[in-house]
């Protein structure tokens, strides 16, 4: 803790009132990776489909921020994959429902539903909901099982492929 309160510019006594102990900073530091995570991939979605008018593109974004982000982040990975362990500790109970352990659906689904409230203005979120769900899916079958010497541009590709079939498809 002392460390952190240097190089953060306070006291120690400041991050032990803010945040209780170090699980307690530990905990904060989890949620607000994962929330930065999740509000990326929301911007990269809103922007990648141009204000929701090509919902694929959307998701082949949101995509490929996920596979940045995770390749990048070893927190998002593990709260994405809900491969926590000895490189990466289990996070403490304190931390939002959404990362801990074995919940990484939990995560995948805010992720949808975020994106989703983003994407249909319109009002028909059913089969937006089904495709973009689908492609979040293979997204996250991409940071658990990356295809070797295949590029992100590929899986990317794959999953704006996907999406756009499942929107063409009558319901």
């Amino acid at each position: 803790m002392v460390d952190v309160a240097t190089a953060a510019g306070v006291s120690r006594q400041t991050l032990y009132n803010e945040f209780g102990t170090k699980e307690g900073l530990g905990a904060a530091l989890v949620n607000r990776l994962v929330e930065g995570f999740v509000e990326g991939a929301v911007r990269a979605a809103a922007e990648g489909g141009r204000g929701g008018a090509d919902p694929a593109a959307s998701c082949a974004a949101a995509a490929a921020w996920m596979l940045r982000t995770a390749r990048d982040e070893p927190i998002v990975r593990a709260a994405l994959t809900g491969c926590w362990g000895t490189p990466m500790p289990l996070p403490p109970e304190s931390v939002s429902a959404a990362v801990r352990p074995g919940e990484p659906g939990t995560l995948a689904a805010t992720l949808c539903e975020r994106m989703i409230d983003g994407l249909s203005q319109n009002g028909s979120s059913g089969k937006l909901g089904l495709a973009c769900e689908a492609g979040v899916r293979i997204a996250l079958s991409f940071v658990v099982a990356p295809s070797a010497g295949r590029r992100d541009e590929e899986a990317v590709g794959q999953i704006r492929e996907v999406v756009r079939a499942l929107l063409a498809q009558p319901r």
